[in-house]
């Protein structure tokens, strides 16, 4: 078995929890974790701890939350550890080359793409977005730039057309976990070789937004799929119907040709509700009114008030 490594572990969502549970169940050694400082979150705006903190508090490991790393006092505290490499995680700061220099053997990232595809802090949406056949993992020696560091280990899995970001997200999280045990232990033993990534394949991949989450009926179905799953479980597909924004969670490509104007309902009943594209159609068959909660249309459509809102011929709104 490889030496243990003394490893200080940054990250702040789910994501990046995932791969801290896998470190301390381990035989390496967490002797700090960094996370973003608690912020306000939900309609009532009570400050919330990360799931990285959360995890690291269950465990009595000790947590740094800095703005940043501007201070020499927030880069002695991180020296004080002495740590032998520093693991970074969807941690929501770019680090500056002292913070990269001051554990042993530098600084390591799960990414969530198989880069030098998709850089950038939405790379699993993104993929689904654009329509990849495959994405992956990617272990990387940190450098300055963002998600440009040389390549250590990668492990890939194939997107199915069911697949939205919420699925995605999970099974790399769970995969990047098992990776970075596997890098750890590799560095351990010092039998990684780094491979430089061509930056004339990158793309990057721009954050989320939810104004982008607006559907624009006059493009395809094929792509308003691509974006709908895309966007499950954040920020939600959505769009204006009436007075209400009707958020999309779940549609399906269908075989059926329509003359009507993008947007137009064609047929609503229990197995969804048919909406013209700007080629093509789309099957909407879970969705969330405003005030309630996300549910099939054969539910949505028990209330007759609902069946008035998704009447055949009513449109929704296009950009």
């Amino acid at each position: 078995m490889p030496q243990p490594l003394k490893v200080i572990f940054a990250g702040t969502p789910d994501f990046a929890a995932s791969s801290l549970s896998a470190v301390l169940n381990s035989h390496h050694q967490v002797v700090a974790v960094y996370t973003q400082p608690d912020r306000k979150a939900g309609r009532g705006k009570k400050v919330t701890m990360s799931p990285v903190k959360e995890l690291a508090q269950e465990h009595h490991i000790p947590v740094e939350q800095p703005l940043n790393f501007k201070s020499e006092e927030s880069l002695n505290q991180l020296a004080s550890y002495q740590a032998d490499v520093m693991v970074v995680v969807a941690y929501g700061l770019l680090l500056p080359q002292k913070v990269l220099d001051t554990p042993k053997l530098g600084c390591i990232n799960v990414h969530g793409s198989l880069l030098p595809r998709w850089r950038g802090a939405a790379p699993i949406q993104r993929a689904i977005q654009a329509g990849d056949k495959e994405t992956g993992i990617t272990i990387m020696q940190m450098e300055a730039g963002l998600d440009t560091g040389p390549m250590l280990m990668t492990a890939s899995t194939p997107i199915s057309e069911q697949d939205t970001g919420a699925s995605l997200h999970d099974r790399l999280a769970e995969m990047g976990a098992k990776l970075l045990v596997k890098a750890l232990d590799d560095i351990a033993d010092n039998k990684l070789q780094a491979t430089v990534q061509d930056d004339q394949l990158a793309t990057y991949a721009h954050k989320l937004n939810k104004e982008e989450a607006q559907i624009d009926w006059q493009k395809s179905a094929q792509e308003l799929d691509r974006t709908i799953r895309a966007f499950n479980s954040w920020p939600v597909a959505y769009s204006q119907l009436d007075t209400n924004t009707v958020r999309v969670w779940q549609a399906n490509i269908v075989d059926h040709s329509s003359n009507a104007a993008p947007g137009t309902i064609l047929k609503a009943d229990g197995n969804g509700i048919l909406v013209s594209c700007g080629e093509g159609c789309l099957l909407l068959t879970q969705l969330q009114l405003p005030g309630s909660r996300a549910m099939s249309v054969k539910d949505l459509l028990n209330a007759p008030k609902n069946q008035q809102l998704f009447a055949p011929g009513h449109q929704f709104a296009t950009l």
